[in-house]
């Protein structure tokens, strides 16, 4: 694509990256195929092509964004699965972060969003404050005809929280590795029951397991706000980079997705900044989904459990770390039967903040993914993102579960909640 930024315009290293990005594409329309929302809405402006044409004509021209131009970016859902399917390797994710951060900074939105956009920032990051608000939202009826949607999305998600984790105890011979677990936001509050499991896995496969004080939420969820998600990932930085210089890491894992694929991404998040990029750059190189670890430990191969599972791949794993096939074949391992459900491409439509903020698109998402996994007969659902587990819990009598959840079970732990 042709581009026509100035000298001045590319002294910027975000407009210098979006520019290199922009002029990659062929226009093609590959990604068109596999965009979830324009195969929803059929609107050239939301797929990936149209909404490149979109970014380039703002930050080309410095034009303030309109209405119509907002709305379009913010159908986006950060799938990435357009990034999987373009054959010219446009990197679609700066420049759909690139521009949101624009539009934060040169729109003035409506009240409403802007009061929205401003509690999920100020509560979601931060369990504590999630906690109070979802046990807030428990005791009251947010399901009023008079109630906004997005409102009633957002306390939806009180009802789909998890049980506490159980609390099983596991032998513990010489350590192996040193691992760092990112404890995070979200999934703690939702599904404690998650990250329990994981430590159970990784201390029978040889793991010494440390929380390091001091980090907290990842940052993608005030990230694909447009909001400033920097103090996060140097926050968590300085509490893993004190971990490496002092009894050393082997590797820091996420069992949420969408975490992940930020934190793998705090190398290029703060390449600009002096005091953190190469900081930044060795934590995101020891950056690490469950799945791979556990597929390194050489778990042991069990016999056939009777037991169908429908495995769900989120967008942040399968597209942002291209990880596609690691987490099918370990419950495959375990003695699962592991089915793939049709369009497995296709986002769920969780995304974060999404399901909350776009609750009609994400509702219709949710549908087909459900009915495709319905079309699989499986009754269980494995997934390794804490979004589309909420997203999908509870709807047509689907157990929906994390992946570590199940090879815990296979491997000597609970049994886990809603199967």
């Amino acid at each position: 694509m042709q581009t026509h930024f100035t000298i001045a315009q590319k002294s910027s290293r975000v407009v210098a990256e979006a520019e290199a990005e922009i002029r990659k594409c062929v226009h093609c329309g590959f990604c068109m195929a596999t965009c979830p929302t324009y195969q929803l809405l059929g609107d050239e402006r939301d797929g990936p092509r149209g909404r490149i044409y979109m970014i380039k004509d703002m930050l080309e021209n410095e034009r303030a964004p309109s209405a119509a131009v907002v709305t379009h970016i913010d159908r986006c859902l950060s799938c990435l699965a357009c990034v999987t399917t373009c054959p010219s390797d446009v990197d679609y994710r700066r420049l759909v972060d690139t521009a949101r951060d624009y539009i934060e900074a040169k729109y003035q939105r409506p009240w409403f969003e802007r009061m929205l956009r401003a509690v999920l920032a100020a509560v979601l990051p931060y369990p504590g404050r999630m906690r109070a608000a979802l046990g807030l939202a428990s005791l009251t009826g947010w399901a009023a005809p008079w109630v906004p949607a997005r409102v009633q999305a957002m306390f939806a998600l009180a009802k789909k929280r998890g049980g506490p984790a159980a609390k099983i105890p596991v032998t513990k011979g010489e350590p192996k590795g040193r691992i760092a677990m990112l404890g995070g936001c979200a999934e703690p509050v939702m599904r404690p029951a998650v990250q329990a499991a994981a430590e159970r896995l990784l201390t029978r496969a040889g793991y010494e397991i440390v929380r390091a004080p001091g980090e907290g939420c990842c940052g993608a969820l005030t990230h694909h706000l447009g909001k400033d998600a920097l103090g996060f990932a140097r926050a968590n930085v300085d509490a893993w980079t004190r971990e490496i210089e002092g009894a050393g890491l082997t590797a820091i894992v996420v069992t949420a997705s969408g975490c992940g694929s930020v934190v793998k991404d705090y190398g290029h998040m703060l390449a600009g900044d002096p005091a953190y990029a190469a900081k930044a750059a060795a934590v995101a190189a020891l950056a690490k989904d469950i799945s791979e670890v556990l597929e390194a430990a050489d778990l042991p191969v069990l016999p056939p459990r009777g037991v169908k599972v429908a495995y769900q791949s989120a967008c942040s794993l399968q597209h942002g770390q291209k990880i596609t096939t690691g987490p099918a074949r370990l419950l495959a391992a375990a003695g699962y039967e592991v089915v793939t459900p049709a369009e497995a491409h296709l986002c769920c439509g969780s995304a974060g903040t999404y399901n909350v903020l776009q609750p009609v698109i994400a509702g219709q998402l949710r549908d087909r993914k459900v009915a495709a996994l319905v079309a699989t007969g499986a009754t269980v659902v494995a997934s390794g993102n804490i979004g589309c587990i909420t997203q999908l819990a509870g709807e047509a009598g689907l157990a929906v579960v994390h992946t570590v959840e199940l090879l815990d079970w296979a491997y000597g732990g609970p049994r886990p909640e809603g199967i």
